[in-house]
């Protein structure tokens, strides 16, 4: 049993403890809308895993108000939609008083804005309010970028403290389209929820060239390249009668992807799978994983091929480069170039030792230097460290 003077010296060391840990850095993410896309699954994960004692988040919604991003929202951070449409209407001022209102209650030390139109708006509202680190994302290479938005990016600078990026191709071009200075922009790589692919089972090999299935997850958009992959499959077809091909995702381009395999003889080989869900399933079922994307940042589906041990045929843009050594986890190609993608897809599919091989390396990988714990990490020392 304690004495009294014990349990008033516990209570003393107790109380100085808690005055001496330092409060959490509070973070504001804005960010357009939720959806089921690579970087705002990649928000949703930083948010929910983020240790409360260390960082404090609040979710912003620019806009939020569909059900679809609703049905997103985390449970366990502060949600905030805002409704605000285009950005020239003046209610969209009225909202960025309110917004100025609740950065100054809450006491917010660092705001970070996804997508240009919540850079657009939350960095200036962030710079009134006074919070004293104003952060943009760019996770991608610019690929769309105007020279409107280079004029509003490098305006975006000076109002900004800082740009964070997934990969040093992000940041390269970055640096070269809106000249922001170098010490400004820091690389945290993503991370992927490798957990959630252990189920999947090593790439079996197989002998013969016959019966296979080559696939990729990724919107239906053209920066994607799935027309390039269609045309490689149609290169393959006369040495692969059966091979089939699978695409996981939606997008403006479904119509287009289907009348290319019209042309291509491939109509009954292409499946439009259309939003999936259970992506570790969709992947176990491949023996092949293709990223044929134009421009990339760091790719999302990439860490999730990786993950699912499934050997990999990648255009060689953006971080593909940093996440795969050529010829160890997977194979590279030019972009915008059916021909050779074709040519690396045939390689595996006629050596499956070499592809498991490569699958087995990619797993490896990832679960060393790519996981979810990592990335959480990575942006909580950066906040800790802004705070400083």
């Amino acid at each position: 049993m304690q004495t009294l003077t014990e349990t008033k010296t516990l209570e003393l060391a107790t109380s100085a403890a808690a005055e001496a840990a330092p409060d959490p850095v509070r973070v504001c993410f804005l960010i357009d809308d939720l959806a089921a896309a690579g970087t705002e699954s990649q928000l949703l994960a930083l948010i929910d895993r983020l240790d409360r004692g260390r960082v404090q988040p609040y979710l912003c919604l620019l806009r939020g108000q569909g059900s679809g991003s609703r049905a997103l929202e985390p449970e366990n951070c502060p949600v905030w939609r805002m409704g605000v449409g285009s950005l020239c209407r003046p209610a969209t001022l009225v909202q960025a008083m309110r917004f100025i209102r609740f950065l100054r209650r809450e006491r917010i030390d660092v705001v970070q804005a996804y997508f240009p139109d919540s850079a657009y708006f939350g960095l200036p509202a962030a710079w009134l309010a006074g919070v004293p680190h104003r952060l943009r994302t760019r996770n991608n290479l610019g690929h769309w970028l105007t020279p409107l938005h280079r004029r509003l990016g490098r305006l975006l600078n000076r109002i900004g403290t800082g740009t964070v990026v997934n990969c040093a191709a992000a940041r390269n071009a970055l640096l070269a389209a809106e000249g922001a200075h170098a010490n400004t922009v820091t690389i945290l790589e993503n991370g992927v929820d490798h957990g959630r692919f252990l189920a999947v089972p090593p790439l079996s090999v197989r002998t013969g060239v016959g019966g296979r299935t080559i696939g990729a997850a990724a919107n239906l958009r053209p920066v994607k390249g799935l027309d390039l992959l269609l045309d490689a499959a149609a290169l393959l077809s006369s040495d692969h009668p059966d091979l089939v091909c699978q695409i996981a995702g939606e997008g403006e381009m479904h119509g287009a992807l289907e009348e290319s395999a019209r042309r291509h003889g491939l109509a009954d080989r292409l499946h439009l799978l259309g939003s999936v869900a259970d992506v570790p399933t969709f992947l176990s079922g491949l023996d092949i994983a293709v990223l044929p994307s134009r421009s990339e940042g760091m790719s999302n589906a990439l860490l999730e091929y990786m993950a699912a041990g499934r050997p990999v045929v990648a255009t060689a843009v953006g971080a593909a480069a940093e996440l795969i050594d050529d010829g160890v986890h997977g194979l590279l190609v030019p972009p915008n170039d059916a021909r050779k993608l074709a040519e690396a897809i045939d390689r595996l599919l006629k050596n499956p030792g070499l592809a498991k091989h490569m699958g087995d390396a990619a797993r490896r990988r990832v679960r060393e230097r790519y996981s979810r714990e990592a990335m959480v990490e990575r942006f909580t020392d950066f906040y800790e460290r802004l705070s400083a």
